[in-house]
């Protein structure tokens, strides 16, 4: 698949590409987000390179008449609803997410139905009608902040990532915590085999995991019981995995997520070495945008995402307290204390 990609790289003249965009970008008033997932080259050509929650906000306050969103459907959709007075561009429709494609709006509402009362907190990778179904949104990194500001008496309901969930009611030590069974499709495929084969290449390496990776749980468990040795076991969001390395002292890390964050570690840390756990954790969906599609969503301003007047309203409540909280910190590998969260 890395050759598959390299080889669509070099058909077109990235410089010159990339040269263009910013100059269309300049003369349109347009920003450009782009995930840590994409493609690198599409990285480099972006105003700002984040996870969920960094663009998102940096979509909130951007003075740009357009925000072209190199990312997934999902995240074009949150930018929309949260600058409606903007034009949001997707550079490819086709890019979806298969871990929000599990649960949408009439699904959650008859889940709600089965726990009346229940406070819903719906990972960022969900659609609009999801999100205006949902008390909270949140990203791997304030999950747990997220879940302990909700009373201790509250019944929640999280979604859809079932290995994130998990991750949140360990930590957080709640009982009364029901979790979709809901997965992404690269995160799962990322085994306790290939790990185990990566650290045993590089015994001497950080273990760097995001929680939505299908062996977090298995391994969070193991560092809890006492069974691994916690040293040199980092669980991080995204943006934690970017900041870890710059405050660690290790030359080298094994990184447990879509290979793509790769580049981006990569150029930030140039004396330091990185590894994935698995070279086949690629997100097609995220690579499907390329520099010639940027170009032409801004040439010809497609493909404009619009969100429903009424859905974006009920949503953007949920979305406007993911930004409001935190969660920059490291995930923690230790259950909280059972202080009342609601305090």
């Amino acid at each position: 698949m890395n050759g598959e990609l390299t080889l669509i790289a070099t058909e077109y003249d990235v410089s010159e590409l990339q040269a263009e965009i910013k100059a269309l970008a300049t003369e349109r008033n347009a920003v450009i987000l782009a995930h840590n997932y994409e493609r690198p080259e599409v990285q480099d050509v972006a105003d700002y390179v984040g996870d969920s929650l960094g663009l998102s906000r940096e979509a909130a306050k951007t003075r740009a008449d357009i925000i072209v969103f190199c990312g997934v459907h999902f995240m074009a959709e949150t930018a929309a609803v949260l600058s409606p007075q903007k034009t949001v561009l997707l550079p490819d429709m086709a890019a979806g997410c298969s871990l929000a494609s599990t649960i949408d709006g009439d699904q959650l509402r008859e889940w709600k139905a089965e726990h009346p009362g229940a406070v819903v907190v719906s990972y960022v990778n969900t659609t609009a009608d999801v999100k205006a179904e949902s008390d909270y949104c949140c990203t791997s990194g304030n999950a747990v902040e997220i879940v302990n500001s909700i009373p201790a008496d509250r019944a929640i309901l999280f979604l859809p990532d079932m290995f994130l969930g998990a991750h949140v009611r360990r930590v957080s030590g709640r009982q009364n915590m029901h979790v979709w069974m809901g997965e992404c499709h690269v995160h799962a495929g990322i085994s306790p085999e290939h790990i185990n084969r990566q650290r045993a290449l590089h015994p001497d390496a950080e273990f760097l995991i995001h929680p939505e990776c299908g062996c977090a749980t298995s391994a969070v468990e193991a560092v809890s019981a006492g069974d691994v040795d916690p040293e040199g076991v980092q669980i991080l969001s995204t943006e934690g995995m970017i900041n870890r390395p710059k405050i660690s002292a290790a030359d080298e890390y094994i990184v447990a997520t879509e290979v793509g964050i790769l580049h981006r570690l990569r150029r930030e840390n140039p004396t330091k070495r990185f590894f994935p756990a698995s070279e086949l954790a690629v997100c097609a969906f995220m690579k499907v945008t390329t520099l010639p599609k940027v170009l032409r969503a801004l040439q010809n301003t497609e493909h404009v995402i619009t969100v429903d007047p009424e859905i974006a309203a009920r949503a953007r409540t949920a979305i406007e307290r993911m930004i409001a909280i935190g969660g920059q910190r490291p995930l923690s590998l230790k259950p909280e204390t059972t202080e009342d969260p609601g305090e």
